[in-house]
């Protein structure tokens, strides 16, 4: 099993395409090629966090082509998406998750400071689509910072790889 992050597909928005740019001719389009990314990675019995404003309108054909067992962090945009409970595993307005012994905070909003921020876990969020610099050990995992593809964990490692310590990191006394 594979671990996935992605947030703001805005599946079924017509307007979000001219709202943030989105390369593409119209919603129809913009759904389908956002499915087919999402399935081209995220295999069936693999985990994928959907970190807010995940569509709206009548969600449910999309629900059901998506690979993956999905966990909601409740986005802004997300009224529609809560009349399908029974398509997620997990629904919450803030979920703490550890992968690999690394703790991370998932939030549909950016945070300066999460659970355990001060031990430099993680905390990946949405909402900015983008437009929003990373703050430490945190980043926006949209779909529009990554080409309309969900993260992997793999990946979501490697670019905090790049990114300096949390402000509020507490250093250990050097050993005498």
């Amino acid at each position: 099993m594979n671990t996935y992050f992605t947030a703001d597909p805005h599946f079924h928005h017509a307007n979000i395409i001219k709202y943030c740019g989105r390369p593409f001719n119209d919603i129809k389009e913009h759904d389908e090629m956002l499915i087919v990314n999402w399935n081209s990675v995220v295999m069936p019995g693999d985990l994928i966090y959907i970190v807010g404003d995940f569509g709206f309108g009548d969600l449910e054909k999309v629900l059901k082509r998506l690979n993956g067992t999905k966990i909601l962090v409740i986005g802004s945009h997300d009224k529609d998406t809560l009349k399908y409970p029974k398509y997620f595993s997990k629904i919450s307005p803030l979920i703490e998750v550890t992968i690999e012994g690394q703790p991370i905070v998932l939030c549909h909003y950016a945070m300066r400071v999460w659970g355990r921020s001060h031990y430099n876990s993680w905390h990946l969020y949405g909402h900015s689509h983008g437009r929003l610099e990373s703050f430490g050990k945190s980043f926006d995992v949209g779909v529009d910072c990554h080409n309309f593809f969900p993260w992997s964990f793999k990946e979501v490692k490697q670019k905090m790889s790049t990114l300096p310590d949390n402000f509020n990191l507490v250093k250990k006394a050097p050993v005498v």
